[in-house]
């Protein structure tokens, strides 16, 4: 999400006339797009926001922009305070208050006005009017594009940060999301992922608009569009109908996102996820038996919270068992740390220690290298379809339908092509194969 932000961020200030540099002591506007959904990130954000302190006492005329998640959308006078050196406080997907402070100008009203109406991603517009330009630098070489069709969250985990950062669960209409995608392939984007805290609720506060597998349909036939993702879903959201609907749609491209966070029923219960151990079992069947006549071997990835308060030994067990009986493609891991403001951080103690955390952090580590192992192994020698991004130290980059990393040599430009390819060499987090003829 926070990708798809910057991207409208900078092809807004591209539209009032700034140009990208590379170096920040080069620079007359930063902006510090952050996220604080792991303690370690909000850290960093702030370290990274100190480090810009020396260059505006070089340079008082730099303009220093703090955005997304750290800022929220209830306010920022408590920020405001700690970094008075800081210019504008923007909230997530919002480039408004930074385009407004640069053209405070009369004669620039205008411009900006059209500016924040293309850009505000909340706006209804008409298919004729809604024109999204991607940053020049990424104009023609961007093969892959995320597009958010759901913004902020209502569900309200124990342990999240989002609803109260990011607001509540709001859809963007159809129409825009069409029209951000008829405008992304024409500037060479081949791939788009629909983004969402809770895609699967796409279209739910929209009275009479389509599903998120009515979504699907209407992008489906976009001429230059080759694959269709999106994420992250939610065990107690996913539809047999949008399963069906990946299955019937060639585009769609067969890898769910769908996170357990734990696999113990009382912490399930403690985290407000809705749904126990067994049922998000029969879900990964459901995945399974109903996409594998189209897609064979559909790739499923979950995440995973260790060290959630009250997480025993046997509940940590439980959830190691079942990441070993349901071998899932992709495990995404994260040490629980208390987000001030959230229900867990209210009613919950911290009690389970940081070098605990790590011990089984690093058990599901080892756990997951092997199961993505094995499950890499099968595709040893196959012949694959890769959809190429780019060239990153000599090497093509590409990715399979299942989300696969793989990279080949070639001596020809693979950019945004869609290629067969036998692997060659297979590993848990990417492979390497050669470029087949067609």
């Amino acid at each position: 999400m926070n990708v798809a932000d910057s991207q409208r961020v900078a092809s807004a200030l591209e539209r009032i006339g700034l140009t990208l540099t590379h170096q920040a002591d080069e620079a007359d506007v930063i902006v510090l797009n952050t996220c604080v959904v792991r303690q370690s990130a909000e850290n960093k954000a702030y370290g990274r926001l100190y480090s810009l302190k020396p260059l505006k006492e070089q340079n008082p005329h730099l303009v220093i922009n703090l955005m997304g998640c750290l800022v929220g959308v209830k306010g920022h006078e408590q920020l405001q305070k700690r970094f008075p050196f800081v210019d504008v406080f923007s909230p997530p997907s919002d480039p408004g208050p930074l385009i407004a402070y640069l053209t405070q100008e009369d004669s620039q009203q205008m411009e900006y006005a059209e500016t924040r109406q293309r850009f505000d991603l909340m706006d209804e517009v008409s298919d004729n009017d809604f024109v999204l330009l991607l940053p020049a630098a990424e104009q023609g070489r961007l093969v892959s594009a995320h597009v958010p069709v759901v913004i902020g969250c209502s569900h309200a985990c124990t342990f999240c940060i989002i609803p109260y950062r990011r607001g509540i669960e709001r859809s963007r209409p159809a129409n825009s999301i069409l029209a951000e995608v008829q405008a992304l392939v024409a500037q060479g984007v081949r791939e788009v992922t629909f983004l969402g805290q809770i895609v699967d609720r796409y279209g739910k506060d929209i009275p009479n608009g389509p599903s998120l597998g009515g979504l699907l349909r209407m992008v489906h036939d976009i001429d230059g569009l080759e694959r269709i993702r999106f994420l992250t879903s939610h065990p107690g959201w996913m539809t047999d109908e949008l399963l069906d609907i990946v299955a019937e749609l060639p585009k769609v491209m067969p890898h769910i996102e769908v996170p357990v966070q734990a696999g113990d029923d009382d912490i399930l219960e403690k985290m407000r996820r809705g749904y126990t151990s067994e049922e998000y079992r029969r879900l990964i069947e459901r995945i399974r038996s109903r996409l594998n006549n189209r897609w064979p071997g559909v790739s499923i990835a979950t995440d995973i919270i260790v060290g959630f308060p009250g997480e025993t030994d046997i509940k940590f067990q439980r959830t190691y068992d079942l990441l070993e009986e349901l071998k899932l493609d992709v495990a995404h891991l994260a040490r629980y740390s208390p987000r001030p403001g959230t229900v867990a951080d209210r009613q919950f103690t911290d009690d389970i220690s940081e070098d605990e955390k790590i011990r089984r952090f690093r058990l599901l580590e080892e756990q997951q290298e092997r199961i993505a192992s094995g499950i890499a192994s099968r595709y040893q020698g196959e012949r694959v379809e890769v959809l190429f991004e780019g060239k990153v130290k000599g090497r093509w980059k590409g990715r399979t339908p299942t989300n696969k990393l793989v990279f080949v040599e070639s001596a020809v430009d693979l950019t945004g092509q869609v290629r067969p390819a036998r692997i060659t060499w297979a590993g848990p987090w990417s492979m390497q194969g050669e470029v087949l003829s067609r």
